[in-house]
């Protein structure tokens, strides 16, 4: 099969998608440029601070979902089940599933005062549920800190030219937003002056590459990392979340227009068969593939960030589709070039052969051998050499993203709903979350990964519950977002069954802490149930309080 048809089919499938299905979703949510966003209504110089422009935004945005996930996913998916498995589940998922969890999830919290979807579900689902939604979220929040923490500082270790623009980036965006919001310098200016800072820090990566000579790195790295989140995640998002993302944005823009160049340039032929098993070591093809390929397809994360940062900045209403439902098309087709980079890039048999590759565990150097292949016409020797620095800055971005976003979930429960006073205090609730997450990162407990993507599925599982029943309640159509949740909640839910019966004689750890996720998942699907029911009987359908 030649890569350049299956990625123009993709393409026209993903704008048709956009251009026709998604309006629907406008039309019910009914948005307007008259209404004022939390972003304005509620500034705070802090986290409550509208954006520049909606691409400013965007930026963020699309930088904090996509992150590692687009790619490492497909990479695994397609060698154990075959690209055609992936390629559907990609293509279909994020138009029907996972565009509109993530544009409802905005227009939820943007609807109710920016606050979190965890603080939404109280007034829809009661109380109890949402303190055992808050309880799960922050539990998965800090598996999603530790994971991208381990897989940032492998990264690091693996490719130590990258030392210096990773880290170099931060005082970039720092300048970069100085410039913006600070100096009001000219935005074009200010991101010209910030992409040759990148190009300068690239370069300087080249010829002086960082390794740390200890007994453990990959452990000093990890504590290195936790560090910056917990800075990155107090500061005004403004001075470093926003022009780090959006100048990291560039680089994902960049990757992808050189990707899809070198395939249509050089029209590889894919390599890898169209399907390998219906099972395998990992599990059957569902519910599996679904777990594996999180972001790309649907992410639970997605909807934490929707309505953790970006509904806190979104300046305008009319920009929220584009910001939520065309960046989750925008990482579907990311994950469609990760899917024809390895498989079209890389050969199927032999040493050195993909499947080879991927059973070794360096999933980012998997992908960042088939994209120098396929994109050599384009840039030559540079293309490996490039992916790797464009995922790792995604890698960073999810990182400090995730760590902001716990901050706001554990401060609305135990300082807002629990009334502790010590953990609405910035610095005390980072170190506690910060702590947690090194402790996951580190012994036994550190084989998490199984677990992170169930646990970031079941996320989104109930995120569109929750979405659900605030449509419900509102007498607003609801057939896109209780559709994808029924989907979402049926196969998490397996997903953790078969993770349960997996490790009940391997990893007593990873079953208690399946079986908590479950029950916890069972207990919502069960109060969102006898919520529903109730507020059907109910004649005005109005929900007291909305903020």
């Amino acid at each position: 099969m030649n890569s350049a048809f299956i990625s123009l089919m993709s393409l026209v499938f993903f704008a048709a998608g956009y251009r026709y299905y998604a309006v629907k979703m406008r039309r019910v949510w009914k948005i307007s440029k008259d209404n004022i966003t939390p972003a304005h209504a509620k500034y705070n110089g802090m986290d409550f601070v509208p954006a520049r422009n909606w691409f400013f935004l965007f930026g963020h945005h699309f930088s904090s979902i996509a992150g590692a996930g687009p790619i490492l996913g497909p990479v695994i998916a397609c060698a154990i089940w075959g690209w055609l498995p992936a390629l559907i589940w990609v293509v279909l998922g994020s138009i029907f599933i996972g565009g509109p969890h993530d544009f409802s999830a905005l227009m939820l919290s943007v609807r109710n005062g920016g606050s979190s979807i965890a603080d939404v579900s109280e007034e829809l689902l009661g109380k109890t549920a949402r303190f055992f939604f808050s309880v799960f979220l922050l539990l998965a929040l800090v598996l999603i800190i530790a994971v991208f923490a381990i897989v940032t500082a492998k990264t690091l270790i693996a490719t130590p030219q990258i030392v210096i623009p990773t880290f170099g980036l931060i005082f970039t965006a720092v300048l970069t937003g100085l410039m913006l919001y600070r100096w009001k310098t000219n935005a074009v200016l200010s991101t010209l002056m910030g992409l040759a800072l990148m190009v300068l820090l690239v370069a300087a990566g080249q010829r002086y590459p960082v390794g740390l000579n200890c007994a453990d790195p990959l452990r000093l790295w990890t504590l290195i990392l936790l560090i910056y989140a917990g800075a990155a995640s107090i500061l005004p998002v403004n001075i470093l979340l926003q022009p780090r993302d959006y100048l990291s944005s560039y680089l994902l823009f960049a990757g992808l227009i050189i990707g899809y160049a070198g395939i249509f340039i050089s029209r590889p032929v894919i390599n890898a068969p169209a399907f390998v098993s219906f099972t395998s070591v990992q599990g059957f093809v569902w519910p599996t593939i679904c777990i594996f390929i999180a972001c790309g397809a649907i992410s639970g994360f997605h909807s934490l960030v929707a309505s953790g940062t970006t509904s806190k900045q979104i300046s305008d209403e009319r920009s929220a589709f584009r910001i939520g439902y065309g960046a989750m098309i925008l990482e579907g087709v990311l994950a469609v070039l990760a899917i024809l980079a390895v498989t079209a890039g890389l050969k199927w048999n032999g040493p050195g052969s993909y499947p080879a590759m991927v059973s070794g565990g360096d999933w980012i150097g998997v992908f960042s051998a088939g994209f120098g292949n396929i994109t050599r016409p384009v840039i030559g020797k540079w293309g490996s050499f490039f992916a790797v620095i464009m995922l790792n800055a995604f890698v960073m971005t999810t990182l400090d993203s995730a760590t902001r976003i716990t901050r706001y979930i554990g401060q609305e429960l135990f300082g807002d709903s629990l009334k502790i006073k010590l953990f609405k205090n910035n610095f005390v609730i980072t170190a506690v979350i910060l702590m947690a997450a090194w402790w996951f990162s580190t012994g036994p407990q550190a084989r998490i990964w199984p677990l992170f993507g169930a646990s970031n599925q079941l996320i989104a599982a109930l995120g569109l519950l929750v979405v659900s029943a605030y449509l419900f309640t509102k007498k607003m159509p609801s057939a896109h977002a209780v559709l994808p949740g029924v989907f979402m909640l049926v196969t998490t839910v397996t997903a953790l069954v078969f993770e349960m019966i997996k490790n009940y004689g391997e990893n007593k750890f990873l079953f208690i802490l399946a079986l908590l996720l479950l029950a916890m998942a069972v207990f919502m699907i069960i109060a969102a149930g006898k919520r529903m029911a109730l507020l059907k009987n109910r004649e005005d359908n109005i929900i007291p309080g909305e903020k």
